[in-house]
């Protein structure tokens, strides 16, 4: 497997986002609609795809939150290939990308409905903390803070 730093403009990362809605779409019903305003964001500079014999198989971003936090964002591993450890990884990446810009902590959201990303996230020394920022008074957001 390799992991390529790459922005939102590549189409690799397009087509596992547009994955990402589909899938959460299933889990999450109307409550989908909600979250996808959340969750557009613009032009991101700081996307990694994930490769497996240069077929991509899952994504990660990072963006600024505010200052010295950056926020973890359209992380994603297609089905067939999970339980290979390829989410944690990209989550490291992540990481080491945003200290090399300076942060000094990732924040990230993510559903209720999404236990396996919850607990991706509590694995990977990530702890609970109050809703942030847009996902204030969201019904279906639990959100997440690591030191780095």
């Amino acid at each position: 497997m390799k992991i390529v730093r790459t922005t939102s403009d590549s189409p690799d990362f397009q087509l596992l986002a547009a994955e990402l809605e589909r899938h959460l779409r299933a889990r999450d019903g109307d409550l989908q609609e909600y979250y996808a305003q959340l969750n557009r964001i613009g032009p991101i500079a700081q996307v990694l795809v994930a490769y497996k014999e240069d077929r991509p198989i899952g994504c990660g971003a990072i963006r600024e939150y505010k200052e010295g936090k950056a926020e973890i964002k359209r992380m994603y591993v297609r089905p067939a290939d999970r339980g290979e450890g390829i989410a944690t990884r990209l989550l490291e990446h992540l990481e080491q990308w945003a200290r090399e810009g300076g942060y000094t902590a990732c924040v990230l959201e993510t559903g209720l409905n999404q236990p396996e990303a919850i607990a991706l996230y509590q694995k990977n020394g990530y702890r609970n903390i109050p809703l942030f920022g847009r996902y204030i008074g969201s019904p279906n957001s639990i959100c997440f803070q690591k030191e780095l």
